[in-house]
Protein backbone atom coordinates (compact mmCIF):
# COMPACT_ATOMS: atom_id res chain seq x y z
CA UNK A 1 0.00 0.00 0.00
CA UNK A 2 1.00 3.36 -0.95
CA UNK A 3 1.98 5.82 2.30
CA UNK A 4 -0.27 8.55 2.15
CA UNK A 5 0.93 11.83 1.48
CA UNK A 6 2.59 13.61 4.70
CA UNK A 7 -0.51 16.26 4.94
CA UNK A 8 -3.06 14.12 4.61
CA UNK A 9 -1.42 11.28 6.95
CA UNK A 10 -1.12 14.31 9.29
CA UNK A 11 -5.20 15.15 8.48
CA UNK A 12 -5.69 11.78 8.75
CA UNK A 13 -5.21 11.49 12.79
CA UNK A 14 -4.93 14.80 13.60
CA UNK A 15 -7.42 17.41 14.60
CA UNK A 16 -8.78 18.86 11.19
CA UNK A 17 -10.45 22.07 12.72
CA UNK A 18 -10.12 23.90 16.23
CA UNK A 19 -13.37 24.56 18.53
CA UNK A 20 -13.71 28.09 16.71
CA UNK A 21 -13.59 26.83 13.41
CA UNK A 22 -10.06 27.40 12.32
CA UNK A 23 -8.05 24.66 10.56
CA UNK A 24 -5.13 23.18 12.48
CA UNK A 25 -1.87 23.70 10.91
CA UNK A 26 0.17 20.82 10.22
CA UNK A 27 1.88 19.32 12.79
CA UNK A 28 5.11 19.65 11.34
CA UNK A 29 4.30 23.88 11.70
CA UNK A 30 2.96 23.20 15.15
CA UNK A 31 6.15 21.85 15.83
CA UNK A 32 8.39 24.89 15.15
CA UNK A 33 9.21 26.76 18.19
CA UNK A 34 8.94 30.16 17.24
CA UNK A 35 11.30 31.48 20.36
CA UNK A 36 14.15 29.43 18.81
CA UNK A 37 14.46 31.34 15.30
CA UNK A 38 14.40 34.92 16.78
CA UNK A 39 17.03 37.33 15.79
CA UNK A 40 19.85 36.83 18.80
CA UNK A 41 19.17 40.59 19.87
CA UNK A 42 15.53 39.40 20.88
CA UNK A 43 16.69 36.68 22.96
CA UNK A 44 18.99 38.61 24.98
CA UNK A 45 15.78 41.28 25.62
CA UNK A 46 13.80 38.25 26.45
CA UNK A 47 16.88 37.28 28.58
CA UNK A 48 17.66 40.60 30.15
CA UNK A 49 14.17 41.75 30.44
CA UNK A 50 13.71 38.94 32.92
CA UNK A 51 17.19 38.77 35.31
CA UNK A 52 16.06 42.66 35.39
CA UNK A 53 12.62 41.78 37.26
CA UNK A 54 14.65 39.14 39.15
CA UNK A 55 16.98 42.13 40.20
CA UNK A 56 14.36 44.15 41.37
CA UNK A 57 12.75 41.23 42.79
CA UNK A 58 15.88 40.54 45.01
CA UNK A 59 16.26 44.29 45.80
CA UNK A 60 12.48 44.88 47.36
CA UNK A 61 13.29 41.41 49.27
CA UNK A 62 16.29 43.09 50.57
CA UNK A 63 14.66 45.56 52.42
CA UNK A 64 14.92 45.70 55.92
CA UNK A 65 15.09 41.78 55.23
CA UNK A 66 16.73 41.25 58.99
CA UNK A 67 13.26 42.94 60.48
CA UNK A 68 11.59 41.82 62.77
CA UNK A 69 14.80 40.80 64.86
CA UNK A 70 12.91 37.36 66.53
CA UNK A 71 12.56 34.50 65.01
CA UNK A 72 9.48 34.89 63.34
CA UNK A 73 6.34 32.01 63.31
CA UNK A 74 8.14 28.39 62.59
CA UNK A 75 11.50 30.18 61.66
CA UNK A 76 12.53 28.56 65.45
CA UNK A 77 12.41 25.14 63.69
CA UNK A 78 14.11 25.62 60.80
CA UNK A 79 16.43 28.36 61.02
CA UNK A 80 17.83 26.29 64.37
CA UNK A 81 17.86 22.67 62.53
CA UNK A 82 19.57 24.68 59.63
CA UNK A 83 21.92 25.46 61.83
CA UNK A 84 22.13 22.23 63.07
CA UNK A 85 22.68 20.65 59.93
CA UNK A 86 25.71 23.38 59.04
CA UNK A 87 27.10 22.17 62.49
CA UNK A 88 26.23 18.99 62.72
CA UNK A 89 25.64 16.87 59.71
CA UNK A 90 22.25 16.58 60.67
CA UNK A 91 19.09 17.98 62.76
CA UNK A 92 20.22 17.92 66.69
CA UNK A 93 17.65 19.17 69.27
CA UNK A 94 18.57 22.17 71.17
CA UNK A 95 19.31 23.03 74.87
CA UNK A 96 16.70 25.06 76.71
CA UNK A 97 19.28 27.96 77.90
CA UNK A 98 22.68 28.04 77.33
CA UNK A 99 23.91 31.61 78.74
CA UNK A 100 22.83 30.87 82.53
CA UNK A 101 20.27 33.25 82.81
CA UNK A 102 16.84 31.26 83.18
CA UNK A 103 14.84 34.22 82.49
CA UNK A 104 15.90 34.04 78.72
CA UNK A 105 15.18 31.38 76.62
CA UNK A 106 17.55 29.51 73.83
CA UNK A 107 15.53 32.18 71.07
CA UNK A 108 16.42 34.93 72.95
CA UNK A 109 20.41 33.36 73.93
CA UNK A 110 20.64 32.76 70.27
CA UNK A 111 19.94 36.28 68.97
CA UNK A 112 22.00 37.50 71.73
CA UNK A 113 25.31 36.07 70.08
CA UNK A 114 25.10 32.43 71.79
CA UNK A 115 25.38 30.27 68.39
CA UNK A 116 27.75 27.48 69.56
CA UNK A 117 27.65 24.92 72.06
CA UNK A 118 23.53 24.81 71.88
CA UNK A 119 22.63 21.42 71.05
CA UNK A 120 21.86 18.45 73.24
CA UNK A 121 23.72 15.92 71.02
CA UNK A 122 20.24 13.99 70.26
CA UNK A 123 18.91 13.80 66.93
CA UNK A 124 15.50 15.34 66.04
CA UNK A 125 12.51 14.01 65.00
CA UNK A 126 12.02 16.52 62.11
CA UNK A 127 8.83 15.62 60.70
CA UNK A 128 9.89 17.60 56.97
CA UNK A 129 13.01 16.63 54.71
CA UNK A 130 16.31 18.26 55.04
CA UNK A 131 16.23 20.08 51.42
CA UNK A 132 14.89 23.54 52.44
CA UNK A 133 17.10 23.72 55.44
CA UNK A 134 20.02 22.83 54.08
CA UNK A 135 19.32 26.20 51.83
CA UNK A 136 18.54 27.95 54.96
CA UNK A 137 21.86 26.94 56.08
CA UNK A 138 23.35 28.29 53.54
CA UNK A 139 22.47 31.40 54.19
CA UNK A 140 23.62 31.24 57.72
CA UNK A 141 27.18 30.06 56.56
CA UNK A 142 27.84 32.98 54.66
CA UNK A 143 26.11 35.95 56.39
CA UNK A 144 25.89 34.28 60.45
CA UNK A 145 23.18 32.88 62.87
CA UNK A 146 21.16 36.07 62.50
CA UNK A 147 17.62 36.66 61.38
CA UNK A 148 19.23 38.03 58.00
CA UNK A 149 21.17 35.00 57.76
CA UNK A 150 18.73 32.66 58.10
CA UNK A 151 16.29 34.46 55.73
CA UNK A 152 18.71 35.42 52.57
CA UNK A 153 18.84 31.77 51.07
CA UNK A 154 14.31 32.34 50.92
CA UNK A 155 14.79 35.75 49.14
CA UNK A 156 17.00 34.49 46.56
CA UNK A 157 14.71 31.46 46.13
CA UNK A 158 11.64 33.88 45.75
CA UNK A 159 13.46 36.23 42.90
CA UNK A 160 14.83 33.21 40.81
CA UNK A 161 10.73 32.11 40.76
CA UNK A 162 10.31 35.31 39.30
CA UNK A 163 13.03 34.79 36.82
CA UNK A 164 11.82 31.29 35.98
CA UNK A 165 8.26 32.14 35.66
CA UNK A 166 8.87 35.01 32.98
CA UNK A 167 10.53 32.45 30.80
CA UNK A 168 8.14 29.66 31.28
CA UNK A 169 5.11 32.05 30.15
CA UNK A 170 7.38 33.35 27.45
CA UNK A 171 8.13 29.86 25.90
CA UNK A 172 4.32 29.24 26.42
CA UNK A 173 3.03 32.69 24.61
CA UNK A 174 6.24 33.16 22.37
CA UNK A 175 5.63 36.42 24.31
CA UNK A 176 8.60 38.77 26.25
CA UNK A 177 5.69 40.87 27.25
CA UNK A 178 3.60 37.98 29.06
CA UNK A 179 6.47 36.26 30.51
CA UNK A 180 7.28 39.89 32.40
CA UNK A 181 3.59 40.63 33.15
CA UNK A 182 3.91 36.98 34.65
CA UNK A 183 6.78 38.29 36.73
CA UNK A 184 5.15 41.51 37.52
CA UNK A 185 2.06 39.81 38.94
CA UNK A 186 4.38 37.22 40.97
CA UNK A 187 6.94 39.49 42.60
CA UNK A 188 4.16 42.11 43.64
CA UNK A 189 1.91 39.00 45.74
CA UNK A 190 2.25 39.20 49.10
CA UNK A 191 2.13 36.14 49.74
CA UNK A 192 5.30 35.06 47.55
CA UNK A 193 7.07 38.33 49.22
CA UNK A 194 6.63 37.51 52.38
CA UNK A 195 7.42 34.12 52.16
CA UNK A 196 10.44 35.57 50.45
CA UNK A 197 11.65 37.39 53.25
CA UNK A 198 11.11 34.03 56.37
CA UNK A 199 13.04 31.24 57.23
CA UNK A 200 10.53 28.76 56.11
CA UNK A 201 10.59 25.66 53.90
CA UNK A 202 7.18 26.69 50.96
CA UNK A 203 9.11 29.13 49.15
CA UNK A 204 11.49 26.53 48.18
CA UNK A 205 8.68 23.81 47.39
CA UNK A 206 7.31 26.39 45.27
CA UNK A 207 10.43 27.00 43.18
CA UNK A 208 11.37 23.78 42.71
CA UNK A 209 7.48 22.17 41.68
CA UNK A 210 7.86 25.65 39.34
CA UNK A 211 11.54 24.73 37.63
CA UNK A 212 10.16 21.21 37.11
CA UNK A 213 7.27 22.29 35.63
CA UNK A 214 9.11 24.44 33.76
CA UNK A 215 11.36 21.58 32.07
CA UNK A 216 8.55 19.52 31.40
CA UNK A 217 7.03 22.19 29.07
CA UNK A 218 10.67 22.70 27.17
CA UNK A 219 10.38 18.88 26.95
CA UNK A 220 7.30 18.97 25.14
CA UNK A 221 8.91 21.53 22.54
CA UNK A 222 11.73 19.48 22.72
CA UNK A 223 9.99 16.06 21.98
CA UNK A 224 7.80 17.63 19.00
CA UNK A 225 10.70 19.41 17.36
CA UNK A 226 12.34 15.89 17.61
CA UNK A 227 9.57 14.23 16.15
CA UNK A 228 9.22 16.68 13.07
CA UNK A 229 13.21 16.38 12.49
CA UNK A 230 12.24 12.57 12.01
CA UNK A 231 9.21 12.06 10.65
CA UNK A 232 8.55 15.10 8.85
CA UNK A 233 9.43 16.55 5.39
CA UNK A 234 11.88 19.61 5.06
CA UNK A 235 11.40 22.68 3.94
CA UNK A 236 10.50 21.77 0.50
CA UNK A 237 8.46 19.22 1.65
CA UNK A 238 10.56 16.20 -0.04
CA UNK A 239 12.04 13.54 2.57
CA UNK A 240 9.11 12.84 4.35
CA UNK A 241 9.55 9.66 6.20
CA UNK A 242 5.60 9.72 8.08
CA UNK A 243 4.81 6.05 9.32
CA UNK A 244 2.94 3.45 7.79
CA UNK A 245 0.15 2.57 9.60
CA UNK A 246 0.31 0.22 12.60
CA UNK A 247 4.11 1.91 12.98
CA UNK A 248 5.25 3.16 16.39
CA UNK A 249 7.30 6.15 15.44
CA UNK A 250 10.98 6.90 17.04
CA UNK A 251 12.07 6.24 20.42
CA UNK A 252 13.79 8.80 22.32
CA UNK A 253 15.37 7.29 25.00
CA UNK A 254 17.28 9.91 26.58
CA UNK A 255 15.22 13.09 27.28
CA UNK A 256 17.15 15.70 28.81
CA UNK A 257 14.50 18.21 29.84
CA UNK A 258 12.49 15.50 31.56
CA UNK A 259 15.77 13.80 33.36
CA UNK A 260 16.11 17.95 35.10
CA UNK A 261 12.51 17.71 35.71
CA UNK A 262 13.23 14.54 37.41
CA UNK A 263 16.06 16.97 39.85
CA UNK A 264 13.99 19.28 40.15
CA UNK A 265 10.88 17.59 41.71
CA UNK A 266 13.44 15.27 43.69
CA UNK A 267 14.42 18.52 45.04
CA UNK A 268 10.82 19.56 46.01
CA UNK A 269 10.00 16.31 47.58
CA UNK A 270 13.25 16.98 49.88
CA UNK A 271 11.69 19.73 50.90
CA UNK A 272 8.20 18.54 51.39
CA UNK A 273 6.59 15.54 50.62
CA UNK A 274 3.39 17.63 49.23
CA UNK A 275 5.37 17.92 46.07
CA UNK A 276 4.34 13.89 45.33
CA UNK A 277 0.78 15.32 44.07
CA UNK A 278 1.80 17.54 41.06
CA UNK A 279 4.51 15.44 40.50
CA UNK A 280 2.20 12.52 39.37
CA UNK A 281 -0.07 15.05 37.56
CA UNK A 282 2.22 16.09 35.53
CA UNK A 283 3.57 12.84 35.04
CA UNK A 284 0.66 12.18 33.33
CA UNK A 285 0.05 15.39 31.50
CA UNK A 286 3.57 14.91 30.10
CA UNK A 287 2.93 11.19 29.04
CA UNK A 288 -0.46 12.65 27.40
CA UNK A 289 1.50 15.84 25.78
CA UNK A 290 4.07 13.04 24.19
CA UNK A 291 0.83 11.17 22.98
CA UNK A 292 -0.50 14.24 21.01
CA UNK A 293 2.50 14.87 19.50
CA UNK A 294 2.79 11.39 17.97
CA UNK A 295 -0.84 11.63 17.03
CA UNK A 296 -0.43 14.73 15.73
CA UNK A 297 2.23 12.90 12.90
CA UNK A 298 -0.23 10.04 11.57
CA UNK A 299 0.78 7.13 14.41
CA UNK A 300 -2.61 5.20 15.47
CA UNK A 301 -2.94 4.54 19.13
CA UNK A 302 -0.38 7.01 20.36
CA UNK A 303 -1.74 6.58 23.91
CA UNK A 304 -1.24 3.09 23.97
CA UNK A 305 2.23 3.65 22.15
CA UNK A 306 3.18 6.97 23.60
CA UNK A 307 3.11 5.17 26.98
CA UNK A 308 5.62 2.51 25.48
CA UNK A 309 7.73 4.62 23.48
CA UNK A 310 7.65 7.47 25.84
CA UNK A 311 5.96 6.42 28.99
CA UNK A 312 8.74 4.32 30.27
CA UNK A 313 11.17 6.15 29.31
CA UNK A 314 9.76 9.43 30.73
CA UNK A 315 8.74 7.38 34.10
CA UNK A 316 12.44 6.22 34.59
CA UNK A 317 14.21 10.23 34.01
CA UNK A 318 11.09 11.48 36.36
CA UNK A 319 9.79 8.98 38.93
CA UNK A 320 12.90 6.72 39.27
CA UNK A 321 15.23 10.03 39.04
CA UNK A 322 13.06 11.81 41.34
CA UNK A 323 13.11 9.11 43.91
CA UNK A 324 17.21 8.49 43.58
CA UNK A 325 17.87 12.41 44.47
CA UNK A 326 14.74 12.41 47.28
CA UNK A 327 16.89 9.32 49.30
CA UNK A 328 20.40 11.52 48.28
CA UNK A 329 18.83 14.34 50.04
CA UNK A 330 18.88 12.32 53.13
CA UNK A 331 22.40 12.23 52.81
CA UNK A 332 23.31 13.60 56.69
CA UNK A 333 20.54 11.43 58.05
CA UNK A 334 22.04 8.28 56.46
CA UNK A 335 25.66 8.99 57.34
CA UNK A 336 24.18 9.30 61.28
CA UNK A 337 21.56 6.65 61.26
CA UNK A 338 22.84 4.77 63.91
CA UNK A 339 21.83 7.94 66.24
CA UNK A 340 18.46 8.02 65.12
CA UNK A 341 18.68 3.91 65.62
CA UNK A 342 19.68 4.46 69.26
CA UNK A 343 17.48 7.89 70.63
CA UNK A 344 14.36 7.49 68.31
CA UNK A 345 13.19 3.85 67.13
CA UNK A 346 10.44 3.68 70.12
CA UNK A 347 9.02 7.10 70.20
CA UNK A 348 5.09 7.13 70.57
CA UNK A 349 4.65 7.27 66.94
CA UNK A 350 6.35 4.13 66.60
CA UNK A 351 4.69 2.39 69.22
CA UNK A 352 1.17 3.63 68.30
CA UNK A 353 -0.86 0.89 67.96
CA UNK A 354 -3.77 2.85 65.78
CA UNK A 355 -6.03 3.52 69.03
CA UNK A 356 -6.36 7.04 70.53
CA UNK A 357 -8.60 10.23 71.27
CA UNK A 358 -8.46 14.05 71.77
CA UNK A 359 -7.49 15.70 75.25
CA UNK A 360 -10.50 16.73 77.01
CA UNK A 361 -9.12 20.47 76.06
CA UNK A 362 -9.71 18.73 72.17
CA UNK A 363 -6.02 20.49 71.84
CA UNK A 364 -3.92 17.48 71.61
CA UNK A 365 -3.47 13.49 70.78
CA UNK A 366 -3.51 10.68 73.07
CA UNK A 367 -2.43 7.78 71.85
CA UNK A 368 -3.75 5.02 73.89
CA UNK A 369 -2.65 1.09 73.72
CA UNK A 370 1.07 2.04 72.93
CA UNK A 371 2.99 -0.78 72.40
CA UNK A 372 6.33 -0.31 74.41
CA UNK A 373 8.21 -2.99 72.96
CA UNK A 374 7.81 -2.04 68.98
CA UNK A 375 10.66 -0.27 68.04
CA UNK A 376 12.55 -0.04 64.57
CA UNK A 377 13.87 -4.21 63.62
CA UNK A 378 17.29 -2.11 62.62
CA UNK A 379 17.48 -0.59 66.04
CA UNK A 380 17.80 -4.75 67.52
CA UNK A 381 20.17 -6.09 64.55
CA UNK A 382 23.65 -6.00 65.20
CA UNK A 383 25.71 -3.02 62.65
CA UNK A 384 26.49 -3.94 59.49
CA UNK A 385 29.00 -3.16 57.27
CA UNK A 386 29.15 -2.07 53.62
CA UNK A 387 26.62 -2.90 51.79
CA UNK A 388 24.83 -4.33 54.35
CA UNK A 389 25.12 -0.97 56.42
CA UNK A 390 24.07 1.26 53.58
CA UNK A 391 20.95 -1.35 53.47
CA UNK A 392 20.05 -1.10 56.90
CA UNK A 393 20.80 2.25 57.30
CA UNK A 394 17.93 2.80 54.24
CA UNK A 395 15.38 0.88 56.30
CA UNK A 396 15.85 3.16 59.38
CA UNK A 397 15.32 5.80 56.94
CA UNK A 398 12.13 4.30 55.78
CA UNK A 399 10.78 3.15 59.47
CA UNK A 400 11.73 6.85 60.47
CA UNK A 401 9.42 8.31 57.34
CA UNK A 402 6.72 5.44 59.16
CA UNK A 403 6.70 7.35 62.04
CA UNK A 404 6.85 10.97 60.85
CA UNK A 405 3.55 10.12 58.63
CA UNK A 406 1.86 9.06 61.57
CA UNK A 407 2.74 12.06 63.01
CA UNK A 408 1.09 14.02 60.39
CA UNK A 409 -2.11 11.90 60.17
CA UNK A 410 -3.00 11.23 63.54
CA UNK A 411 -1.08 13.41 66.44
CA UNK A 412 -2.23 16.73 64.65
CA UNK A 413 -5.76 16.19 63.96
CA UNK A 414 -6.85 16.85 67.54
CA UNK A 415 -3.99 20.02 67.64
CA UNK A 416 -5.89 23.45 66.82
CA UNK A 417 -3.85 27.10 66.02
CA UNK A 418 -5.44 30.53 66.72
CA UNK A 419 -4.41 31.11 62.11
CA UNK A 420 -5.49 27.82 60.51
CA UNK A 421 -7.27 27.55 58.00
CA UNK A 422 -9.38 25.53 55.79
CA UNK A 423 -7.90 25.09 52.21
CA UNK A 424 -11.07 25.25 50.22
CA UNK A 425 -11.26 28.88 51.24
CA UNK A 426 -7.61 29.74 50.16
CA UNK A 427 -8.01 31.50 46.76
CA UNK A 428 -10.00 33.60 48.71
CA UNK A 429 -7.10 34.57 51.44
CA UNK A 430 -10.06 33.85 53.81
CA UNK A 431 -7.42 33.83 57.07
CA UNK A 432 -4.18 35.13 56.90
CA UNK A 433 -1.27 34.05 59.02
CA UNK A 434 0.43 36.69 61.50
CA UNK A 435 4.08 35.91 61.73
CA UNK A 436 5.53 38.61 63.89
CA UNK A 437 3.25 41.65 65.59
CA UNK A 438 4.29 44.12 68.36
CA UNK A 439 1.18 45.67 69.86
CA UNK A 440 0.48 48.58 72.06
CA UNK A 441 3.50 51.14 70.77
CA UNK A 442 2.93 53.91 72.44
CA UNK A 443 2.67 57.27 70.84
CA UNK A 444 5.97 58.93 72.69
CA UNK A 445 8.07 55.94 70.57
CA UNK A 446 9.81 57.75 67.97
CA UNK A 447 7.65 57.38 64.44
CA UNK A 448 4.63 56.54 66.12
CA UNK A 449 2.30 59.29 64.90
CA UNK A 450 -0.92 58.02 66.65
CA UNK A 451 -3.44 60.77 68.43
CA UNK A 452 -2.27 60.43 72.70
CA UNK A 453 -5.51 58.36 73.34
CA UNK A 454 -4.35 55.31 70.33
CA UNK A 455 -1.15 53.55 70.18
CA UNK A 456 1.45 52.31 66.79
CA UNK A 457 1.39 48.56 65.77
CA UNK A 458 4.05 46.64 63.81
CA UNK A 459 2.63 43.63 62.09
CA UNK A 460 4.14 40.58 59.30
CA UNK A 461 1.23 39.34 57.71
CA UNK A 462 1.18 36.65 55.73
CA UNK A 463 -1.52 36.88 52.85
CA UNK A 464 -1.61 37.30 49.42
CA UNK A 465 -2.56 40.79 47.68
CA UNK A 466 -6.32 40.54 47.58
CA UNK A 467 -6.95 41.74 44.28
CA UNK A 468 -4.51 39.16 42.62
CA UNK A 469 -5.95 36.06 44.09
CA UNK A 470 -9.67 37.46 43.45
CA UNK A 471 -8.70 37.96 39.67
CA UNK A 472 -7.18 34.77 39.53
CA UNK A 473 -10.21 32.93 40.74
CA UNK A 474 -12.12 34.32 37.81
CA UNK A 475 -8.87 33.38 35.74
CA UNK A 476 -9.09 29.70 36.94
CA UNK A 477 -12.51 29.23 35.73
CA UNK A 478 -11.62 30.58 32.25
CA UNK A 479 -8.65 28.78 31.92
CA UNK A 480 -10.19 25.30 32.63
CA UNK A 481 -13.10 26.58 29.86
CA UNK A 482 -10.07 27.37 27.62
CA UNK A 483 -8.35 23.82 28.16
CA UNK A 484 -11.69 22.35 27.46
CA UNK A 485 -13.34 23.85 25.30
CA UNK A 486 -10.82 25.55 22.97
CA UNK A 487 -8.36 22.84 23.28
CA UNK A 488 -5.50 25.35 24.76
CA UNK A 489 -2.55 23.04 26.21
CA UNK A 490 -0.80 26.11 27.70
CA UNK A 491 -4.35 26.34 29.83
CA UNK A 492 -3.86 23.05 30.95
CA UNK A 493 -0.72 23.98 32.52
CA UNK A 494 -2.54 25.99 35.11
CA UNK A 495 -5.72 24.26 35.80
CA UNK A 496 -3.74 20.86 36.63
CA UNK A 497 -0.66 22.61 38.12
CA UNK A 498 -3.42 24.69 40.66
CA UNK A 499 -5.29 21.71 41.11
CA UNK A 500 -2.38 19.32 42.06
CA UNK A 501 -1.32 21.90 44.69
CA UNK A 502 -4.81 22.65 45.72
CA UNK A 503 -7.07 19.95 46.09
CA UNK A 504 -4.75 17.54 47.87
CA UNK A 505 -4.47 19.60 51.15
CA UNK A 506 -8.48 18.92 51.35
CA UNK A 507 -7.31 15.27 52.41
CA UNK A 508 -6.22 17.30 55.79
CA UNK A 509 -8.52 19.91 56.35
CA UNK A 510 -8.86 18.42 59.81
CA UNK A 511 -5.63 18.95 61.22
CA UNK A 512 -4.31 22.71 61.51
CA UNK A 513 -2.82 23.87 58.08
CA UNK A 514 -1.81 27.73 56.67
CA UNK A 515 -2.43 29.76 53.68
CA UNK A 516 1.25 29.92 53.13
CA UNK A 517 0.80 26.56 51.93
CA UNK A 518 -0.70 28.27 48.49
CA UNK A 519 2.24 29.69 47.31
CA UNK A 520 2.58 26.46 45.80
CA UNK A 521 -0.39 27.50 43.66
CA UNK A 522 0.24 30.40 43.14
CA UNK A 523 2.77 30.61 40.06
CA UNK A 524 -0.41 28.50 38.27
CA UNK A 525 -2.87 31.22 39.58
CA UNK A 526 -0.22 33.91 37.80
CA UNK A 527 -0.34 31.99 34.43
CA UNK A 528 -3.88 31.86 34.28
CA UNK A 529 -4.05 35.76 34.93
CA UNK A 530 -1.51 36.14 32.40
CA UNK A 531 -2.69 33.80 29.58
CA UNK A 532 -6.07 35.33 30.28
CA UNK A 533 -4.25 38.83 29.63
CA UNK A 534 -2.91 37.62 26.22
CA UNK A 535 -6.43 36.05 25.14
CA UNK A 536 -8.14 38.98 25.77
CA UNK A 537 -5.51 41.46 24.01
CA UNK A 538 -5.52 39.09 20.79
CA UNK A 539 -2.50 37.81 18.96
CA UNK A 540 -3.15 40.67 16.06
CA UNK A 541 -1.05 43.60 16.74
CA UNK A 542 -2.92 45.86 14.39
CA UNK A 543 -5.07 48.48 16.25
CA UNK A 544 -8.94 47.31 16.67
CA UNK A 545 -11.21 47.54 19.26
CA UNK A 546 -10.83 44.52 21.02
CA UNK A 547 -7.12 44.95 21.38
CA UNK A 548 -7.69 48.57 22.63
CA UNK A 549 -10.42 47.27 25.39
CA UNK A 550 -7.44 44.28 25.94
CA UNK A 551 -4.87 46.29 26.84
CA UNK A 552 -6.62 49.03 28.93
CA UNK A 553 -8.85 45.83 31.05
CA UNK A 554 -5.39 44.18 31.35
CA UNK A 555 -3.32 46.73 32.25
CA UNK A 556 -5.72 48.87 34.77
CA UNK A 557 -5.49 44.98 36.64
CA UNK A 558 -1.96 44.83 36.55
CA UNK A 559 -2.16 48.36 38.05
CA UNK A 560 -4.67 47.90 40.68
CA UNK A 561 -2.32 44.53 41.76
CA UNK A 562 0.79 47.21 42.32
CA UNK A 563 -1.40 49.54 44.11
CA UNK A 564 -3.11 46.66 46.68
CA UNK A 565 0.10 45.32 47.14
CA UNK A 566 2.02 49.19 47.97
CA UNK A 567 -1.58 49.45 50.05
CA UNK A 568 -0.63 47.14 52.09
CA UNK A 569 3.30 47.07 52.07
CA UNK A 570 3.29 48.44 55.95
CA UNK A 571 1.85 45.16 57.47
CA UNK A 572 4.35 42.90 54.65
CA UNK A 573 7.33 44.41 55.89
CA UNK A 574 6.59 45.04 59.81
CA UNK A 575 5.83 48.80 59.52
CA UNK A 576 5.16 50.92 62.16
CA UNK A 577 1.79 52.30 61.40
CA UNK A 578 -1.52 53.58 63.68
CA UNK A 579 -3.99 51.46 64.93
CA UNK A 580 -6.36 53.05 62.97
CA UNK A 581 -4.03 52.67 59.41
CA UNK A 582 -3.87 49.01 60.82
CA UNK A 583 -7.70 48.44 60.59
CA UNK A 584 -7.72 50.20 57.32
CA UNK A 585 -5.87 47.06 55.55
CA UNK A 586 -7.19 45.06 57.77
CA UNK A 587 -11.05 44.21 55.72
CA UNK A 588 -12.38 41.60 57.33
CA UNK A 589 -12.96 40.31 60.88
CA UNK A 590 -11.04 36.72 59.98
CA UNK A 591 -7.61 38.96 59.20
CA UNK A 592 -7.28 39.65 62.41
Amino acid sequence: MTDPQPEVAERRTGLGRTAAGRTVPLARLRARNPLARLPLGQKAIGWLSAIGLAVLALALRLVHLGTPKRFAFDETYYAKDGWSLLNNGYVQTYLTDVDGNPKTDINADILAGHTQGVWTGEPSLAVHPDVGKWLIALGEKAFGMDPFGWRIASAVAGALMVLVICRLVRRMTGSTLLGCVAGVLLMFDGLHFVLSRLALLDIFLALFILCGVSCLVADRDWLRTRLARTLGPDADGAGASYPRRGAWGPRFLFRPWVLAAGVMFGLALGTKWSAAYPLAAFGLLCWLWSAGARRSFGIRHPVLKGAIMDGIPAFVHLVVVAALVYIATWGGWLAHADEYEEHLSSTQYRQYTGQGHCAEDEDSFVATGLDPDRRWPTAEEPDASGIGEAWQSLRSLWYYHQDAYTFHTHFLNCSTHFYESKPSGWLLMNRPVGVAVTNDIPPSNPGCDAAEDSDCIRQVLLIGTPVLWWGGCIALLFAAAMWIGARDWRYGVAVVGTLSTWLPWMLYDDRPIFIFYAIAILPFVVMALTLAIGTLIGPSRQPSNRRTVGVVVSGAFVVLVLVNFAWFWPIFTNGLITHSEWLDRIWFSRWI
